[in-house]
């Protein structure tokens, strides 16, 4: 029995290093050249430049991926066009940035030309003359019209594709152009009655007719004026 006593102690030992690892691993570690960082790897971006990313983070060749990564999320969480960032380390010498962006969602008349917004009204330092963007067009910044828009992109991207623009022509409702067509809503309008025009349009299609107006202020109905 004597020659396996020490195992007991030794597992012990064993098991509390491991578990204080997290504590005591990185300011050893992070001086050894072996876990420099090498590579930036950036997932989840769009619209901005990757190099955006890498010039806010502003690591050089001393940093080591076991350094803190809290200063470096915030450098780049302070990017106008960011919702959210974390940064993962993959061994021995590679930074993960995951990034969220503030999508786009709208367009709205502002310095002098146009500027997008995001779901929160916020605008955005886009510049569609460098990213390819498509977007409703409204004639002014209208903070519920641009939320609605947004539950309508997530709801059915596809129906969001084909709205060019939005307004309101009164205050109870709202109208959205569409290619060949113009759909009328109440100004309470949701992003699932929105899209009722979907299975209408379709049966148009089978029947071979075609709508200019597809009106949506009537309760459960969807009135079609056609062609």
């Amino acid at each position: 029995m004597k020659k396996f006593g020490w195992r007991a102690p030794a597992a012990i030992a064993l098991a509390v290093a491991l578990f204080l690892a997290p504590f005591w691993s990185p300011p050893i570690l992070r001086h050894l050249a072996y876990f420099q960082v090498r590579r930036v790897e950036v997932y989840g971006t769009h619209y901005i430049p990757p190099d955006e990313i890498l010039a806010r983070l502003h690591v050089d060749t001393t940093a080591s991926v076991w350094d803190d990564p809290r200063p470096l999320e915030e450098r780049v969480a302070a990017h106008p066009e960011v919702r959210t960032v974390t940064i993962e380390r993959k061994l021995p010498g590679t930074l993960v940035v995951r990034v969220t962006e503030k999508l786009p969602v709208a367009f709205v008349p502002a310095g002098g030309g146009l500027r997008a917004t995001d779901a929160d009204g916020r605008l955005l330092p886009l510049d569609p003359s460098k990213v390819a963007i498509d977007l409703p067009v409204l004639e002014r910044l209208d903070t519920a019209l641009v939320r609605l828009l947004a539950d309508v992109r997530g709801a059915s991207p596809a129906l969001f594709d084909r709205i060019s623009g939005a307004r309101r022509p009164s205050p109870g409702e709202i109208t959205f152009a569409l290619p060949g067509l113009l759909v009328r809503a109440n100004a309470n309008v949701s992003a699932s009655r929105l899209a009722d025009i979907i299975p209408v349009e379709q049966d148009l299609a089978r029947k071979k007719a075609h709508a200019t107006e597809l009106d949506l202020r009537f309760r459960d109905q969807v009135i079609a004026r056609l062609q």
